[in-house]
């Protein structure tokens, strides 16, 4: 129960407050100033919860992706540990520690790199990530030194390139999100709808018993920023602040390279 609690209280925040105290607020003015209209109930659903449920699926499938292009850097990378661990017939050296050492930071900069906001970041950690990936793919060409076949370095090289793609999927689905013009559009009309439709909210106090007039704009407020905190959430899956996010932890590749 406590862990519904938790997650139920991530969706209501500063803007679920504010906006049904503004839409309480305009029901009260409007029904004190006999402002009173009947509003198609269909406009809710086609101008915004449409858009919305939209943009939520759209994120949710970002997020899907995003899970699956960082499995494809981590099974890549352990591949090529295990490469360098086993595949060498003169077992006195070390690569497996130094492919150890090299995935781990990137690992530790792509978690950097994405719970960052500030372009500026994004660019000197990618700068970082790629110098990473040359040294990774020079260690690759030395693997020849200790015994593995030559017909084999085709193999490790695309290990290195897919984890390079994969890294490049991350990066644009961490850059690029979902159309900005449609969450703007969503944003502005979650938050203004509640207001402007107090005639409405206030047309419908004769079907409440007393003390239940208000039931209407609080329900609206709650559910629509609800579902806008909800996108948001999904919609930034790294950054490590919603319980659907996407967890980038270096140890739990550590645990499999030993």
């Amino acid at each position: 129960m406590t862990k519904v609690l938790k997650s139920f209280f991530l969706i209501i925040n500063y803007k679920t407050l504010i906006i049904t105290t503004l839409s309480v607020i305009s029901t009260y003015v409007c029904f004190h100033y006999g402002l009173i209209a009947k509003f198609p109930d269909m406009l809710v659903g086609v101008a915004i919860v449409f858009p919305v449920v939209f943009s939520i699926g759209s994120a949710y499938n970002r997020r899907e992706v995003a899970l699956q292009r960082f499995s494809d850097f981590k099974g890549h990378a352990i591949a090529l540990y295990y490469a360098s661990r086993d595949w060498t017939t003169d077992k006195d050296n070390e690569l497996p520690e130094q492919t150890r050492e090299i995935v781990t930071e990137m690992i530790r900069l792509m978690r950097t790199m994405f719970t960052s906001s500030h372009r500026r970041d994004w660019e000197e950690n990618e700068q970082k990530i790629f110098q990473y990936f040359s040294r990774l793919s020079a260690l690759t060409i030395s693997y020849k030194h200790y015994g593995i076949p030559s017909g084999e370095f085709s193999r490790l090289s695309q290990y290195v390139s897919k984890m390079i793609i994969a890294f490049d999927n991350l990066k644009i689905i961490h850059v690029y999100r979902t159309p900005i013009t449609l969450r703007a559009y969503s944003k502005v009309f979650i938050y203004v709808f509640p207001i402007i439709y107090g005639p409405y909210f206030a047309s419908t106090f004769k079907d409440f018993s007393s003390s239940l007039e208000y039931v209407m704009p609080v329900l609206y407020s709650f559910i629509l920023v609800s579902l806008d905190n909800i996108q948001d959430h999904l919609e930034h899956p790294f950054d490590e602040l919603g319980e659907d996010d996407i967890r980038i932890d270096e140890r739990e590749v550590i645990r499999h390279m030993e």
